[in-house]
């Protein structure tokens, strides 16, 4: 069955169930990986792992985002709905991710529970509630787009202005995943060290020995409220068009 035979409502469907499917698939994974380096229950700081499985997670991850990526490209026919296809897609896998987790090892304990959110460029943490709060502004978005294209054929256009506050408000929540680490860097690390071959090495040393101590709710709530900002404008400014 070819994507362009399928109606709209059908896309979504399936794309729902690519992202339900492969939310479980990440979530076996870590089950698997926690039952080998976690059988007391996943906790701070991080076990340090072999070389070759670090690496592999790093491929994995971004094996991931090219999977979801895909998706949006294949399931979309402008830019627009490629876009919404693919945040859409991002959202509910990691809705699910979190979900089969706790369905199958009863973590997390509760919605403020820290997590590991990403590798790339470098750690990402912060309360799994943090993550779930933009996976549903990000499924929001995605049916904003998704609403107007059932009105209309033509493609449903984000504005410059629309593109900075949502790239504005994304870069601030960024900031607010990275900024326990960053500072924990930066208490450890001295400008020396950084121009050092071996840095590296004392950078693997310190990641395991990282331990969160607070999350800057401030700049992540700063972010969200920016990106939900956005969101209303791009829903209001096509709420006049269609």
């Amino acid at each position: 069955m070819k994507i362009q035979n399928l109606k709209k409502h059908q896309i979504l469907v399936w794309v729902s169930i690519f992202a339900i499917t492969m939310g479980i698939f990440e979530g076996a994974v870590v089950v698997y990986l926690r039952a080998l380096y976690y059988p007391e229950g996943f906790n701070f700081p991080l076990i340090p792992l072999d070389n070759y499985i670090a690496i592999t997670e790093l491929i994995r991850e971004l094996a991931s985002l090219i999977m979801l990526l895909s998706v949006g490209i294949i399931a979309g026919k402008n830019f627009s709905q490629r876009f919404a296809w693919f945040i859409y897609s991002f959202a509910v896998w990691d809705i699910i991710y979190y979900l089969f987790l706790w369905l199958i090892l009863a973590w997390p304990e509760s919605l403020l529970s820290w997590d590991i959110l990403f590798l790339l460029p470098l750690i990402w943490t912060g309360p799994v509630l943090t993550p779930v709060l933009i996976s549903m502004l990000m499924i929001t978005l995605a049916m904003v787009i998704y609403h107007f294209n059932l009105k209309s054929n033509f493609q449903v256009k984000i504005s410059r202005k629309e593109w900075m506050i949502l790239i504005l408000g994304s870069f601030i929540v960024f900031a607010s995943f990275i900024w326990d680490y960053c500072r924990f860097l930066f208490n450890n690390i001295s400008l020396s060290e950084l121009q050092n071959k071996s840095f590296s090495d004392k950078l693997f040393n310190l990641s395991v020995k990282y331990i969160p101590v607070s999350f800057n709710w401030v700049l992540f709530l700063s972010g969200f409220l920016i990106i939900s900002f956005g969101i209303i404008l791009i829903y209001n400014r096509n709420k006049k068009v269609y």
